[in-house]
């Protein structure tokens, strides 16, 4: 019997309508049946502050690290801002890590999709947010690598994609993030 597994995604576009989050609801739709998604709220995290951890710790960081911690793995879908991760994403990130030596992501396997309407898709942000993730010791989806461009052609207005082929496409990167938990997970 195949376990079950609870995974955290991260969408790094705060809008509504992003391509990134349409794409990370079809890899949750897409993925095998054993995966349990929950999108946690990032938007309203206050900006990571070292000193608010002296005081009254913010409730928005508790409810994040508490949400976090339960997951077993962490699926992270991102736009590219300027060659790197939004500011958003970069600030969950630094949320999670804290307080030190008690960070919320070490060892959850972790797979990174960047979604662009350019043709690069994101590869610079898909990068640079893997240099993060190797110092959170968060092992790291490696293949399919997944920068994927032309964003904002890729959908329906039902949120689907177009195409069976990129449909495929998404649906073996979920697959394949699907057998790299079961090999890396570390939780029971």
């Amino acid at each position: 019997m195949t376990k079950s597994y609870q995974v955290s995604v991260l969408v790094g576009s705060l809008r509504k309508d992003s391509v990134n989050r349409k794409a990370a609801k079809v890899l949750a739709r897409l993925a095998p049946s054993n995966l349990k998604f929950q999108f946690l709220e990032i938007g309203d995290l206050p900006f990571f502050n070292e000193d608010l951890e002296a005081g009254e710790t913010p409730a928005e960081w508790l409810r994040f690290r508490e949400e976090l911690s339960a997951s077993d793995a962490v699926l992270f879908v991102t736009p590219e801002y300027n060659r790197s991760v939004p500011a958003v994403l970069k600030n969950a990130i630094d949320v999670g890590s804290r307080p030190y030596g008690e960070s919320s992501w070490a060892k959850k396997p972790a797979a990174v999709v960047t979604v662009s309407p350019s043709g690069i898709g994101g590869f610079g942000a898909n990068h640079h947010l893997r240099q993060s993730l190797v110092f959170l010791d968060m092992p790291v989806l490696q293949q399919p690598e997944a920068y994927i461009g032309g964003g904002w052609d890729m959908f329906d207005e039902q949120g689907d994609i177009k195409s069976d082929d990129t449909r495929a496409f998404f649906k073996s990167i979920i697959d394949a993030f699907g057998d790299w938990i079961e090999r890396t997970a570390t939780t029971s």
